[in-house]
């Protein structure tokens, strides 16, 4: 079983001039943008892999004019996704890796914290926390102040868990939901990462409608599945809580009160407003997408009929 070990706080004020022997794997699709930040503040990592879904912007040209190894990636449909697909096929140099999306930042006092942790020995990999931006603003509470993952670990000891999926299904072909399963010691880092996650509402519309019809998909398999054991102690207790989340009624209502008055969501003022209400949206959309296709599994017709 993993256990948490409590991080030091005695650390270099920011990462030596050498290269850090860490290799960061950042999965892209259509990045180009993204990539113009957060790629400069990769430039203490020794390599870095930008693991691209054949882009049609200008993601590979941005990835390698700032130095990092384009690999594109064609995904079969079912398995591995990019993430997994990475860590089985690249050649590393190095023995730890660092996944980041696009949309996030390393910054600088992280990037020490990661040299001295890999250098120290005392674990086989590490969460990282998340400052989570919405609307220009730090998002501070809505339960969105502590956003844990599993992020740097030794290659060959974590891979992302295998969610069953069908081909033609809307989960995509990077592991958003999955997470590591890790064979060896845990911690957690002390700096956080920043996560730009929606530059515009229609970004997180977009995004979140892919996100509802996979958990439309996933739903009844969700609920009846067992919770891994090598997924965490925190995440374990994060998917029981779901679970039982997911039986209550009036979940999109529960979900704005828990978030802007019990999380205090109405602290962040106008964007946690937004924050919240979205959040809320969110469950509704899974709640009319399972209804969906248990009518369509019924063989209800689900478009409307006139009167």
């Amino acid at each position: 079983m993993a256990t948490i070990a409590e991080p030091s706080a005695d650390l270099p004020a920011a990462p030596n001039t050498e290269k850090v022997p860490v290799s960061v794997i950042v999965p892209v699709k259509n990045e180009a943008e993204n990539l113009k930040r957060c790629l400069p503040a990769l430039s203490w990592a020794d390599e870095v892999f930008v693991v691209d879904s054949q882009s049609d912007d200008a993601t590979a040209f941005v990835a390698e004019e700032h130095g990092a190894t384009v690999v594109q990636f064609r995904f079969n449909g079912v398995y591995p996704k990019k993430k997994n697909w990475a860590l089985e096929h690249l050649d590393f140099r190095n023995e730890w890796v660092l996944i980041v999306d696009a949309d996030e930042v390393v910054p600088p006092e992280l990037a020490a914290e990661i040299a001295d942790r890999i250098a120290s020995g005392a674990a086989d990999g590490y969460y990282l926390n998340m400052k989570y931006f919405f609307l220009g603003r730090r998002i501070r509470h809505c339960g969105y102040a502590e956003c844990w993952n599993l992020r740097l670990f030794k290659h060959r000891l974590g891979r992302y868990e295998r969610m069953p999926a069908s081909p033609g299904s809307t989960a995509g072909d990077n592991e958003a939901h999955e997470h590591v399963e890790l064979n060896g010691r845990v911690a957690r880092l002390t700096h956080e990462l920043d996560h730009y996650a929606y530059p515009t509402i229609d970004a997180w519309v977009e995004k979140h409608n892919r996100y509802a019809s996979w958990e439309a998909e996933q739903f009844d398999r969700f609920l009846h599945a067992p919770v891994p054991a090598t997924i965490g102690r925190g995440k374990r207790l994060k998917r029981r809580l779901k679970k039982a989340y997911l039986r209550l009624p009036m979940r999109p209502l529960i979900r704005f009160v828990y978030a802007y008055l019990f999380r205090l969501g109405f602290l962040d003022g106008l964007p946690g407003l937004a924050f919240c209400s979205l959040l809320a949206f969110y469950d509704l959309l899974c709640w009319v997408k399972v209804y969906e296709r248990r009518l369509s599994d019924e063989g209800e017709p689900v478009r409307a009929h006139s009167a």
